[in-house]
């Protein structure tokens, strides 16, 4: 079984993909940046702006696969320098507690739209 997962609650795709697929029991969701899904306009005034925005739109995007951050088994986060690892994982935190994935953070050469921040994610969603 291989299904579509659309949220209104976050931003539209930028790109030909989709916000998130399931597949079986895995629910695989695209990399979220700091868009406005109102608007489409990006939100980074501050770090902390951009990382809250960016958590909202990945738990909108899991909400939406009937799905919490209490779901996810792996999260990849992509900076777009590593001085900002410390200021990510406290609202990192804030979303995932006590149920952290497993997660990698790498810092990247660059990111879409010129963000500092983008997070995507796997769920485990037994049926």
């Amino acid at each position: 079984m291989r299904q579509i997962i659309h949220s209104p609650h976050a931003p539209e795709p930028i790109g030909p993909y989709s916000q998130a697929v399931r597949a079986g029991d895995f629910l695989f969701v695209s990399g979220q940046i700091a868009l406005d899904p109102a608007t489409g306009e990006l939100k980074m005034a501050t770090l902390a702006e951009e990382v809250q925005l960016v958590l909202k739109n990945l738990c909108a995007v899991l909400s939406a696969a009937g799905a919490s951050p209490k779901d996810v088994v792996k999260c990849s986060i992509f900076l777009s320098n590593m001085s900002l690892f410390a200021q990510v994982n406290t609202y990192y935190a804030q979303v995932f507690g006590d149920s952290a994935p497993a997660r990698e953070t790498v810092a990247v050469a660059g990111l879409p739209k010129g963000v500092r921040v983008e997070i995507s994610a796997t769920a485990y969603l037994p049926l």
